[in-house]
């Protein structure tokens, strides 16, 4: 038989037991593909986490979900989580880029009190007699004070960057450093003392209202949709990633990573400088004692509740902001339900556990092993 006889021979029947007989497996359906999809998405956790919260809030707090309007502002429950949660989801929008590049920043509680303290202090409020009506006004231009403030914050965080990218010293102890000194130089440029604010205009800022809703909702709106910008349209978000990832093949890809680590702890800063004029603004004074106190770990828990990774080289701006809502929605349940303050620092401690356990490697394949 010819070679061509043989090439035109049709091929022998499969036998019942070849692997080509074997019946295909059934196809998923696609209700269950979008439900598999759900459940592997990174923002599924924290928002389950978030609606569980709600739903105890829902049965545990009469009128939880009631919204009202009144003097043309809205309020409600809802309302007084997201805007009192507002300096917070500040802090985690700037800690998020820190740690995605390998980094932390225990120092943004400081820096709210340092921002706080200088802007009160440049405003304050002088009482004079206008028309034969009494009225304050401010001791420095506003605009001037919160430019003084910002610009305090932005220097300690070029102060970071320039200790962490310049000389390489671990990030949380270049940062430790100046938790430190930034809160006792707010306290020396008080004495210890409360800095009361008088002037009308800058309570606007922290509870002052826009279209009905707290204006510290558009101005938390305003950074997180730059950000975005900035990490979605530009090569900043791969370039962060990339230093997260493993610094050093940054650099030899020509990733200035010096720069880059230096912008991080810079706009940390930043967020955390316009955290702290919300805070005053609010509270109507600046208290250097306390302004700010564990803000930065809160931060910090917010950003791995939303998802993003320790380690670095994986993050979520709109997981942080979840993150932060999460925490503020446990404060206020704890609260609400009569519960002592104290037990709000053990619950977040359990929280904290959970998070750390759930990322860690080691859980994640003992988990898998007996999942098989």
């Amino acid at each position: 038989m010819s070679v061509k006889d043989e090439t035109r021979r049709p091929a022998p029947p499969a036998s019942p037991a070849s692997p080509a007989a074997a019946p295909a497996p059934a196809a998923a359906s696609p209700a269950a593909s979008r439900f598999a999809a759900a459940l592997a998405h990174p923002l599924f956790r924290p928002l389950a986490a978030l609606a569980a919260l709600l739903l105890i809030d829902f049965f545990l707090i009469p009128g939880f979900f009631h919204l009202e309007i009144k003097d043309g502002h809205l309020y409600g429950s809802l309302v007084d989580i997201v805007n009192r949660a507002a300096p917070l989801m500040l802090a985690a929008i700037g800690m998020t880029l820190v740690i995605a590049t390998r980094g932390i920043d225990i120092s943004v509680g400081a820096v709210v009190a340092l921002s706080g303290t200088v802007a009160a202090m440049l405003v304050g409020g002088t009482m004079v007699i206008n028309n034969g009506v009494p009225e304050y006004v401010a001791q420095t231009p506003m605009a001037l004070a919160l430019l003084a403030a910002m610009g305090a914050a932005l220097l300690c965080g070029l102060w970071n960057g320039a200790l962490v990218a310049g000389l390489g010293l671990q990030p949380i102890v270049a940062t430790l450093i100046l938790m430190v000194a930034g809160r006792g130089l707010a306290q020396l440029l008080t004495d210890g003392q409360i800095v009361t604010v008088y002037y009308q205009p800058y309570f606007f800022l922290g509870s002052g209202y826009l279209l009905g809703l707290p204006f510290a909702l558009f101005v938390v709106a305003a950074v997180f949709a730059v950000t975005s910008l900035l990490m979605r349209r530009t090569a900043l978000g791969l370039f962060i990633q990339s230093v997260g990832i493993n610094p050093v093949a940054a650099r030899l890809a020509g990733i200035r990573t010096a720069a880059l680590i230096v912008f991080v702890y810079v706009f940390s800063a930043a967020c955390a400088g316009m955290a702290g004029l919300m805070i005053s603004s609010n509270v109507k004074s600046a208290d250097a004692n306390n302004a700010g106190l564990l803000l930065e770990l809160d931060a910090i828990l917010a950003v791995t509740l939303g998802g993003t990774s320790l380690a670095g080289g994986k993050f979520s701006l709109v997981g942080s902001l979840i993150g932060a809502l999460i925490i503020q929605t446990l404060t206020y349940t704890i609260y609400s339900l009569g519960v002592p303050p104290e037990v709000n620092m053990v619950v977040k401690s359990v929280v904290v556990f959970l998070v750390c356990i759930s990322q860690s490697d080691q859980f994640k394949q003992l988990w898998k092993r007996r999942a098989a």
